[in-house]
């Protein structure tokens, strides 16, 4: 493990879980995270993805299980053996070090021959070369997050893991990252593995986004398919909006269901429906509802009865709150 730029290939986890006590943090987890894509988990306070984070850091130790880079089992190797270097949220720069200086450290430490030429490339990848004899208590806290990044990357890691890294900035200042991090992830081929509570963060950065919940992964694929196809009421409510509504199956039609709502019949795709049972719970985005007058004829499917009894102006869209029968 002393030579970590040998170690590289996919990051699997096989059935890894941490207990503290009574409390099963990360139950049974099994993933494959494919060499050079951005990866994102993706849950609420509590879910285990900052536990997850941190046994492939070497922070926390699995209570079972195993953790493999390629073929290489780094389950019990410490922290300072695995080819992974962290982006925390805080940053953790040297507040009396440059700002070349900090992103050369890690580069000294480890006697790294080349170190100016190293530090001056990812400095302008990161388009901060200009910055380079700054202390880090003169920059912006974008240019803060950008100089922990740098010092990140510099080291070549087989794996790099961001801690909720955009949490301190501002809404705007956070979006402009989103979508440099994916073009410095893009340049460098690093595999990201990125944890995060924000769903536009994941959605915006990711390739692939795994939906964890009370330590389990709930759902796992492109941020489009959990979007779309949401196998779950948890993932449906929590990549984005949705309004469920209590239905029943009276039907089948081919290759539809006749499903009774809210005193109308709607045509259910069989293939969208996860029920086991004629009951079942339907979920529809709020951007596929088209509002009608009561005096229009409709033909397809619609909901009748509804009364608007608030609007929401935001900018971009308005929302509607209607009340159903």
């Amino acid at each position: 493990m002393s030579e970590k730029k040998k170690v590289e290939g996919d990051l699997r986890l096989d059935q890894v879980s941490k207990t503290f006590g009574d409390f099963v943090a990360v139950d049974d987890l099994s993933l494959v995270i494919p060499k050079g894509s951005f990866f994102a988990l993706l849950g609420p306070s509590g879910c285990g993805k900052t536990t997850t984070l941190r046994m492939i850091a070497g922070l926390e130790e699995p209570s079972s299980g195993k953790i493999l880079i390629g073929d290489t089992d780094i389950t019990e190797a410490k922290a300072h053996e695995r080819p992974v270097n962290t982006v925390f949220q805080n940053y953790a720069l040297f507040p009396h070090l440059t700002v070349f200086e900090n992103v050369a450290f890690g580069l000294r430490r480890r006697g790294i021959k080349d170190v100016n030429e190293a530090v001056e490339k990812v400095l302008n990848l990161v388009e901060l070369a200009h910055l380079k004899n700054r202390k880090p208590g003169q920059l912006s806290g974008g240019q803060q997050q950008r100089i922990a990044l740098a010092r990140a990357v510099v080291n070549r890691p087989a794996l790099l893991l961001l801690d909720e890294p955009l949490g301190a900035l501002d809404l705007k200042l956070r979006r402009q990252m989103q979508i440099e991090l994916k073009w410095i992830q893009t340049e460098v081929g690093i595999t990201f593995v990125h944890v995060t509570h924000d769903q536009e963060e994941a959605m915006t950065m990711a390739d692939t986004i795994a939906v964890m919940n009370n330590g389990r992964i709930e759902q796992m694929g492109s941020p489009a398919d959990l979007y779309e196809n949401p196998r779950t009421v948890f993932v449906a409510n929590f990549l984005g909006q949705s309004n469920f509504i209590d239905g029943e199956v009276e039907a089948s039609d081919g290759e539809n269901l006749v499903v009774s709502l809210k005193g109308s019949k709607i045509a259910l795709p069989k293939s969208r429906n996860n029920a086991k049972s004629s009951s079942l719970k339907l979920g529809i985005r709020p951007e596929k509802f088209r509002l009608h007058t009561a005096d229009e004829k409709l033909t397809g499917n619609f909901l009748k009865g509804g009364v608007i009894t608030d609007i929401s102006f935001f900018g971009v869209s308005t929302q509607y709150l209607v009340e159903m029968p």
